[in-house]
């Protein structure tokens, strides 16, 4: 049967007083027509300036003068335990206002690069999207994202988009209408205690060189799989993920020092940041990465096969390996690093692009059954999708 058209709803804020706003990325993802709703109850349709779903930022214009705009804060003053405010239409409910505390600052997400995360436990539900994060003198410090839950709602844990993260952003895609990334080239991983002791590390920290892509910036600096980034151009670098929102924010064509850990002894590098690659053309709201997709709200990160993977593996075509898995749904399954994924459903993976757009078609809290290849032997699993986006 056909379908009538869809509708969804998300909530956003002015910028500027001729109309910039900013919202998700998801939140006008795929939509033909934008209408906003200001709180005096004017309406207009809105176009879609650029959106960049790396980030889940999006800039919209409407066509409209002197209007009121928010006041943004610094996200960096920030403190642990600080009172926020949440303000949105959760299930449609306008201007509805929720309050909680910041949880953690700079926290980074399996599916999320190139965000540091604010997380906070203000509720945040579907509508809240793309909405502001006041902190307590008004100002905004981040757009509502994400929220991590097992039933679809709010379970005490909610992610927001530091708004300089936001502003950058906003500020490319005003300019140019696509986001320019830093990129060295690196596949990199966390450091677990027993490998850092098998690098002669008192304790784990920093980001462990996996792989490096040919011709890369990271291969003409001379990086080295086994290498342990510490430092990226002055600023530390905790854990891996820690990396890459430092070389997403670096200038391509700026050169930048590398503090290593190499055979147990530090050393340093310098590299000269490259431009991230977005293939054919697209985008960079396509949210193509070097060597790594994300399999949406499944919990896991895979690659794409080569045609040589694939004659490896004995496939004829379609098919993602799994490279990374954290606790979610994917894991509740028994999904494994490594594992190949091939069918959801009845739909053939091809990608981990067209991974994550079957899923996010998929019914949340409904299992499915997955098929996937684990060795010479394949097996089908049952996963349960769950809304992730607030």
């Amino acid at each position: 049967m056909p379908r009538g058209p869809a509708r969804s709803e998300g909530s956003g804020f002015i910028v500027s007083a001729d109309g910039l706003i900013l919202t998700n990325a998801h939140v006008v993802d795929g939509a033909d027509t934008v209408v906003v709703k200001l709180t005096d109850r004017r309406e207009f349709t809105a176009s879609v300036l650029g959106s960049d779903e790396q980030t889940d930022v999006a800039v919209l214009r409407i066509d409209a003068r002197n209007l009121p705009t928010v006041k943004l804060g610094d996200p960096a003053s920030l403190r642990v335990g600080e009172w926020v405010l949440a303000i949105g239409s959760p299930f449609g409910f306008e201007n509805t206002v929720t309050a909680g505390i910041v949880s953690a600052k700079g926290r980074s997400l399996p599916d999320d690069t190139y965000v540091p995360f604010i997380q906070t436990d203000v509720a945040v539900n579907p509508g809240n999207s793309g909405g502001p994060l006041f902190n307590l003198a008004g100002e905004v410090v981040g757009i509502n994202s994400q929220i991590f839950s097992r039933t679809g709602g709010y379970q005490g844990v909610s992610f927001a988009i530091p708004i300089d993260v936001a502003m950058d952003v906003q500020k490319q895609l005003v300019a140019g209408g696509r986001m320019v990334r830093g990129w060295l080239g690196v596949g990199i991983q966390p450091l677990s205690r027993e490998l850092a002791q098998g690098f002669g590390m008192d304790q784990p920290r920093g980001a462990l060189v996996a792989q490096i892509t040919p011709d890369s910036p990271a291969a003409q600096a001379g990086l080295r799989p086994g290498d342990v980034i510490l430092e990226f151009d002055g600023e530390p670098v905790g854990d891996a993920g820690d990396l890459p929102p430092l070389v997403g924010r670096a200038r391509p064509g700026s050169s930048v020092g590398l503090g290593l850990l190499r055979d147990g002894r530090e050393l340093t590098l310098t590299a000269r940041v490259g431009e991230l690659p977005v293939p054919d053309g697209r985008r960079a709201h396509s949210n193509d990465q070097d060597t790594e997709d994300t399999g949406g709200g499944l919990g896991v990160a895979v690659a794409d096969l080569t045609d040589e993977q694939r004659d490896n593996f004995g496939l004829k075509s379609g098919g993602v390996v799994v490279t990374r898995v954290v606790p979610g749904p994917a894991a509740s399954a028994g999904i494994q690093r490594g594992d190949l994924l091939l069918r959801l459903g009845k739909q053939e993976i091809s990608s981990g692009k067209q991974l994550r757009q079957l899923v996010a078609a998929a019914p949340t809290g409904k299992p499915l059954p997955l098929l996937v290849q684990r060795g010479a032997n394949t097996l089908y699993l049952a996963v349960t999708p769950q809304a992730r986006n607030g």
